[in-house]
């Protein structure tokens, strides 16, 4: 939805705007606040953000393009201020005590899918394998997609229904959904949902995200955020 314009001002790009009216979205109701922080966005030149309806998905991507996964190289890392680092492959992370569940998915521009199934680790059980210090208060989580970046406080990381997800419906995730893997948090918005994971550190507090630099609510709760 957004991407670095020249001269390091961010924009979201016209081609969201336009591509979200094909897709039939004008008909949603949009938050206030989350409307005006993309139609303020909108500059004079075409943004270079794909939006790719799919199946009732919108896709986006910050950076132009979609990160490759390479099982024989991937990894899973999760370190910071944490007792026992750790390191995961795709093949140890999917070895690990399985969780799946159903759930909604939200976007903050108002559009949802209903009945996802994931399948994957929780979240809650990653972090009794590396044991957070007591100065830790929240997880950043970091994209293979450059610069993309979020965080969530340990309270909301150990809600129930956050977890790292490698399955979507039954099958691996795939590449335009974060394959290999993605964190679902169904209580907040899409944009908190980091996909292509590659990297978990353990930090004292949380900062502002990748779309929170661009204005949009720190704990973005379905419903309760973004001017909704």
């Amino acid at each position: 939805m957004g991407v670095d314009a020249p001269g390091g001002e961010r924009r979201v790009g016209r081609a969201v705007f336009l591509g979200t009216v094909a897709a039939g979205l004008s008909s949603l109701v949009w938050g206030r606040a989350a409307w005006s922080r993309v139609s303020s966005a909108l500059g004079s030149t075409e943004g270079l953000v794909p939006l790719v309806p799919r199946g009732g998905w919108r896709i986006y991507t910050v950076s132009g393009s979609m990160p490759v996964f390479d099982p024989a190289t991937w990894k899973l890392t999760i370190g910071g201020r944490v007792e026992e680092p750790a390191s995961f492959t795709y093949e140890e992370l999917r070895a690990l005590p399985r969780v799946n569940q159903v759930s909604t998915f939200h976007c903050v521009t108002g559009w949802t899918v209903k009945n996802v199934h994931w399948g994957g680790v929780q979240m809650a059980d990653v972090l009794a394998r590396v044991r957070p210090l007591p100065e830790a208060g929240a997880l950043q989580f970091v994209s293979m997609e450059q610069p993309y970046v979020d965080y969530l406080t340990l309270p909301q990381a150990r809600l129930h229904d956050v977890m790292l997800a490698y399955e979507m419906d039954g099958k691996p995730l795939p590449r335009e959904h974060g394959a290999p893997l993605r964190l679902i948090i169904p209580e907040m918005y899409g944009y908190k949902n980091v996909k292509w994971l590659r990297e978990i550190n353990v930090v004292r507090s949380p900062e502002p995200g990748y779309w929170e630099q661009l204005g949009y609510d720190q704990d973005a709760w379905v419903g309760r955020s973004n001017g909704y």
